[in-house]
């Protein structure tokens, strides 16, 4: 079974930046993808970045892309998510997920673990 903790989240003002990471821990830790998602009070879960674990290829959503850069460390079984130029609409609780078999698409249904999340708010 594979156990995720996300750290990193805090108060930050608008522009400011933060790391996510997202500790991963298991027998056999060996995903196809990792994500991160973000889920606002009283709005759905929403996809944000994920990278494969084999070849580091990455794929962003449209508020993150060019802001946001997900990375992963093989060796530590460790995802790391650098979140600049921060806005209010950034603030959520931000999760880590991973999911264990080939393909699949980004949105959150196709992930199979997930840690308990970390808040971000951006204050203006």
């Amino acid at each position: 079974q594979v156990q995720l903790v996300e750290s990193g989240g805090e108060l930050v003002q608008v522009g400011g930046s933060l790391r996510l990471s997202c500790a991963a821990s298991g027998r056999t830790f060996l995903p196809f993808r990792m994500g991160w998602f973000r889920q606002a009070p009283g709005k759905e879960r929403e996809f944000v970045a994920a990278i494969a674990w084999s070849d580091a290829s990455t794929a962003y959503s449209d508020s993150a892309r060019g802001r946001f850069t997900v990375s992963r460390d093989n060796y530590k079984n460790m995802m790391y998510l650098q979140m600049n130029n921060l806005t209010p609409e950034d603030t959520a609780v931000y999760y880590c997920a991973t999911r264990n078999l080939y393909g699949g698409g980004l949105e959150a249904a196709a992930y199979d673990n997930w840690g308990p999340g970390t808040q971000v708010t951006v204050s203006s």
